[in-house]
């Protein structure tokens, strides 16, 4: 199986590290609760250099996917969208997959997440056509499932 190939750094609780320095504990509240919110962001090469296709709308969603759950991301909307491009331009990246993440850390171990640090990370990463680069030539199988996605009154569908 592959892996995911790696990038220089990742920004991490507001500032860059190296990649393999990216760690949090395992006794964290994201490890044991899934108390986790994330975006799935794409910048891609154009004629003006590197641009992240809806920047804003995908930071904004992280946001308020954060805010269903009352979690209160620890730097501003600008400061997100400015990280994002910090990390891509730190990483030499022209064209790559981003991944905000933010989750509660290693605090209290309980039910309660209020314990827990909001910790925030942002890692980038080459990463060639979505579903393979010979989807155009190869296409793709795909089937309509018998699931049936649970009600809104069930659980926050709209946070990812």
């Amino acid at each position: 199986m592959a892996t995911l190939p790696e990038a220089e750094y990742i920004w991490f609780n507001g500032k860059l590290v190296p990649w393999q320095d990216a760690k949090i504990h395992v006794l964290s509240h994201v490890v044991h609760y899934g108390s986790s919110f994330f975006e799935g962001m794409r910048c891609y090469k154009t004629n003006q250099g590197s641009a992240v296709f809806r920047l804003q709308e995908h930071v904004d969603r992280l946001f308020d996917s954060c805010k269903i759950y009352r979690v209160e991301i620890p730097y501003s909307n600008a400061e997100i969208s400015e990280a994002v491009l910090e990390t891509i331009r730190s990483n030499k990246h022209t064209s790559c997959y981003v991944r905000p993440v933010v989750y509660r850390g290693y605090g209290l171990l309980s039910v309660d997440p209020l314990g827990c640090p909001v910790e925030v990370a942002i890692g980038t990463w080459d990463w060639g056509a979505y579903l393979g680069d010979d989807v155009m030539e190869n296409g793709v199988d795909v089937c309509i499932s018998s699931w049936t996605r649970p009600a809104p009154n069930t659980h926050p569908a709209l946070s990812k």
